[in-house]
C-alpha cells in the first residue's frame, strides 16, 4: 500500500475479435468485473497484468496482445464500511490494460490458480459494464473505458479488414 492509502493494482479489459469485451461474476458474489488484481512489491504493472491474467482467465502472455494502458493511475475509495479495521486503507489505485485475445475462447479457464476469483464469465458490449460495476467502481470503469476506447475502435477495424 502506497502512503496515500492506495494499494496499486492492475485492471484488464480483454477483448475478443468481435468487439466485445470479458465480463466475469465473482465468487461467492452476484458482482460482475473485469479482472483486476494488487500488485506484489518489486512487481512491475506489466509482471502483475500477465500474473493476474493468468490466475482469473487462464491465459498466458502468448494468447493476448497488450493494446494499450492508462497514461497514469485511477483510484476508487472503498466505502467505509469494507475498510474497516484496515488502517489507513482507502482503495485502490489501478493501471488499466486493453488486452486482444489472439484466438478462440477455448483457452479460458477460471480455475487455473487453483483458488478461482470468478465462477463465471461471457462477452458483452464494450460499454456494457457501466450498467452493472458497483458503483463505487464506476467512475474508474468510465475513465479506462473512454480513455482506452480510441484504441479499442482500432481493433475492430483491424478485425474487419481481416476477415
Amino acid at each position: 500500500m502506497t502512503p496515500d492509502g492506495y494499494r496499486p493494482n492492475v485492471g484488464i479489459i480483454l477483448c475478443n475479435r468481435l468487439g466485445q469485451v470479458f465480463w466475469a461474476r465473482r465468487v461467492r458474489h452476484d458482482g460482475w468485473q473485469f479482472p483486476q488484481g494488487g500488485m506484489r512489491e518489486h512487481e512491475s504493472p506489466e509482471d502483475a497484468l500477465f500474473r493476474e491474467l493468468y490466475e482469473e482467465t487462464g491465459l498466458r502472455p502468448e494468447q493476448v496482445e497488450v493494446v494499450a494502458r492508462t497514461a497514469d493511475w485511477l483510484s476508487y475509495d472503498l466505502p467505509q464500511s469494507l475498510r474497516r479495521g484496515k488502517g489507513n486503507f482507502r482503495g485502490q489505485k489501478q493501471l488499466w490494460f486493453l488486452l486482444r485475445l489472439r484466438e478462440d475462447d477455448r483457452g479460458i479457464c477460471l480455475d487455473a490458480s487453483g483458488e478461482p476469483e470468478f465462477d463465471a464469465w461471457r462477452w458483452v458490449d464494450y460499454w456494457k459494464p457501466l450498467d452493472h460495476i458497483v458503483e463505487f467502481k464506476r467512475e474508474v470503469y468510465r475513465n479506462a473505458l473512454a480513455e482506452l476506447e480510441p484504441f479499442f475502435e482500432g481493433l475492430a477495424e483491424r478485425d474487419s479488414r481481416s476477415r
